[in-house]
């Protein structure tokens, strides 16, 4: 059961996706109602020459409003710094945490930085795989095959990472956000009996 608090808050949460939360669909049913802010990535923005101007002001304007709503102060931001996809690894069967983009990462602190109110950043872990599978490998597309199946799933919240370090030490943030995210994956894991997919 979800208290009414907790409710209140997903309700106000706004999450960074790419486009194919809008196209694909498995995923549209899932994005309605949702709070969205959608971002292409330069990969699929270089991809069509034709479309790269329209995606790059949708980019403009989604950070934008992003920073806007930084500015206001009280928005929560679900963003996943290294695509949200993970992926199992074909060979051993393990399923690791994808790297964080250090750009990525970077943006979300530049924008946190402009707003001028305090921006806090909290290292989310999440075990989900095995509920609805990625295909093993990139497809451009959508309308891959996906199934979904009956399984736990669970979430973890680490302790606030201090938005600190300069230009030149920029990477150290990065590293401890991803540090801890993977400690909350692999005790998630753990308390789910799924070691068997711990890298």
């Amino acid at each position: 059961t979800v208290s009414d608090d907790i409710g209140a808050l997903a309700s106000k949460i706004t999450y960074v996706a790419g486009h194919k939360v809008t196209t694909d669909p498995l995923a549209v049913p899932f994005s309605m109602g949702r709070n969205l802010l959608c971002i292409h990535s330069k990969k699929h923005i270089d991809a069509d020459p034709d479309t790269k101007p329209a995606k790059s002001r949708q980019n403009m304007a989604a950070m934008s409003s992003m920073l806007g709503g930084l500015k206001e102060g009280g928005m929560a931001i679900w963003v996943a710094p290294s695509g949200g996809r993970d992926r199992r690894d074909v060979a051993t069967g393990k399923i690791p945490i994808a790297p964080f983009d250090q750009k990525t990462v970077d943006m979300f602190r530049l924008m946190g930085n402009k707003s001028k109110v305090p921006t806090h950043f909290y290292p989310m872990s999440m075990v989900s795989y095995d509920l609805c599978p990625p295909p093993d490998f990139v497809e451009a597309g959508v309308g891959e095959q996906r199934n979904v199946r009956f399984t736990p799933i669970g979430i973890c919240v680490g302790d606030e990472v201090p938005n600190v370090g300069g230009a030149e030490k920029r990477h150290l943030f990065t590293e401890k956000a991803e540090e801890e995210c993977i400690d909350g994956y692999v005790q998630l894991l753990k308390g789910l009996d799924m070691e068997r997919y711990i890298p």
